[in-house]
């Protein structure tokens, strides 16, 4: 990783385009308009310049304002189960009555427990929250952090950004997430970052009055108290224009010191990193980007397409499921038929993923390619409904890795399909002409042959712990695991407990990383 000007980057991919393309996501994730996120690094980056703040400190609140909440979607799968839409619930964050503190938002939490669902199902699930939930949730938000800040590691940033961004639900009184800072304990740029994201809310929705009243409501409670007076008293100056200004640009374009300019292996590796990050919003997508990049690439190679060819369509795979993030996980984890609207909602997917990437010239090629992915030779695709050789070839190849990569993945309406049976539907897809012919055989070709994963698992783990990690990470409960496998619930129990010990896990989707990174999941 380097750093040169801005000019001398033209061409190549830097770290701010990434991060900010992968922010547009986030604000869907949060029921925002896209732009909340670079618009709250923009009053963020004016707040540390009223305070004075050298260029290495403004570079760690940069960002810490765009990488904030990107570990919020990863227990979508949760929220999900405990409160309804995720994305109904992580958009009542900025509501005046959940902010002050974790016991606060506990007891409005409570009052969401299955929400949308009819009185005698609230009821149960209520009682199942009760007797076990409690436990999963209160971790929930300390999980957020300690996951952004495994990003930012991943991601190369420094020290200063991976701290506070760990650190971002503190808050000022010690009653945040997970409540081991307070005050100035509290890294000045995490504590920046806060108050610029929900200044940033509260001036879209109530202007510079709201942002006036956000900061004396919130001032040596949540806010640092000194950071709130200055908002306070210089409000129409810190965010004058804010509303209308190009964000993407300025945020891009004003990117602290030097810009952080990513090689070629660079750009691979974050790309895996992220993609990664956005498969943990379902325990049924845990590792699908991975898997379908790299048989798409393979294929590629197979085919004879040039190396440069075979990178892109590697890297398109990579970035494909982006879209994901901006769909509420009552539609991707749902285990019933989808409704006409749910399905209208999943048909945005590839549309969401090219909007987050367009606006940067050097992911716009990936974009063009990710948004053709589940288009289909006969028209029957989406988002646009383009058919034939209006679809490129490489963007055939995705289409079938995809559809191969999901239909030997579990999903919440089937079990995993055997690799004849994916292998069969894939080619009755051709058969009917929505994938084309010699891309499937090439496809199933290249896949004709996978080998198993070893089985002396990473970490110390058993053969045994690895079977029950792999379901535990596609979200199946202990009783459900030692059905699956033939054990009782608490030997099923005491394996996951060696489990979360060995690997250093507290939940779920820590776990789940770990199996995704260790190249436990997929299965092949």
């Amino acid at each position: 990783m380097t750093r040169m000007s801005s000019e001398a980057a033209d061409g190549r991919v830097r770290m701010a385009e990434l991060v900010a393309a992968l922010s547009l996501g986030i604000d869907l994730g949060f029921g925002q308009p896209m732009e909340h996120v670079l618009r709250q690094c923009l009053i963020a980056l004016r707040l540390a310049d009223f305070i004075g703040l050298d260029e290495e400190a403004r570079a760690a609140v940069y960002y810490t304002a765009l990488l904030v909440n990107v570990g919020c979607h990863s227990d979508a799968h949760e929220q999900t189960k405990w409160f309804g839409d995720d994305i109904a619930m992580k958009s009542r964050k900025y509501d005046a009555e959940f902010q002050g503190g974790a016991l606060r938002a506990a007891v409005h939490g409570l009052r969401a427990i299955g929400a949308g669902q009819p009185p005698l199902h609230r009821f149960r699930v209520g009682l199942e929250f009760l007797l076990s939930g409690r436990r999963e949730v209160d971790d929930m938000i300390s999980s957020h952090a300690r996951l952004a800040r495994a990003l930012a590691e991943q991601l190369g940033l420094s020290h200063a950004v991976t701290t506070a961004v760990g650190s971002a639900y503190e808050h000022w009184n010690g009653e945040g997430w997970p409540g081991s800072l307070s005050g100035a304990e509290i890294p000045l740029a995490a504590r920046i970052a806060s108050l610029a994201e929900f200044a940033e809310v509260a001036h879209r929705i109530g202007g510079v009055d709201g942002v006036i009243a956000l900061t004396k409501r919130g001032g040596g409670r949540q806010f640092d108290p000194a950071l709130s007076k200055l908002l306070r008293d210089n409000a129409p100056s810190v965010l004058e224009g804010i509303e209308s200004v190009w964000a993407w640009n300025a945020v891009v374009s004003g990117e602290p010191a030097l810009s952080v300019v990513l090689s070629e292996q660079e750009f691979d590796n974050a790309l895996l990193a992220v993609a990664n990050f956005v498969d943990l919003k379902s325990p049924y997508t845990l590792g699908h980007c991975c898997s379908v990049a790299e048989l798409a690439a393979a294929t590629g190679n197979v085919l004879g397409l040039p190396n440069h060819e075979v990178r892109t369509l590697r890297r398109a795979g990579l970035v494909a499921g982006f879209g994901r993030l901006g769909i509420s996980n009552s539609i991707w984890d749902k285990p019933g038929p989808l409704g006409a609207g749910e399905w209208e909602r999943v048909r945005m997917q590839p549309y969401i993923t090219d909007r987050m990437l367009r606006q940067s010239s050097t992911l716009l090629p990936l974009a063009a390619l990710a948004i053709q992915f589940r288009e289909r030779l006969d028209g029957s695709g989406y988002p646009r409904g383009i058919s034939g050789a209006a679809i490129s070839r490489p963007g055939r190849i995705l289409a079938v890795a995809d559809v191969y990569r999901a239909l030997r993945q579990p999903r919440p309406h089937r079990a995993a399909h055997s690799e004849d049976e994916a292998a069969r539907i894939t080619r009755d897809e051709a058969r009917a002409g929505r994938l084309d012919h010699d891309i499937v055989e090439a496809v199933l070709s290249t896949a004709g042959h996978p080998t198993r994963l070893r089985r002396d698992g990473p970490a110390g783990l058993t053969v045994r712990e690895i079977d029950v990690l792999r379901l535990l990470a596609r979200g199946l409960s202990t009783r459900q695991i030692a059905e699956r496998l033939a054990l009782s619930p608490k030997t099923a129990g005491n394996h996951i407990e060696h489990i979360y010990s060995k690997i250093n896990a507290k939940n779920r989707v820590g776990a789940s990383l770990f199996a995704v990174e260790h190249g436990l999941l997929p299965e092949e």
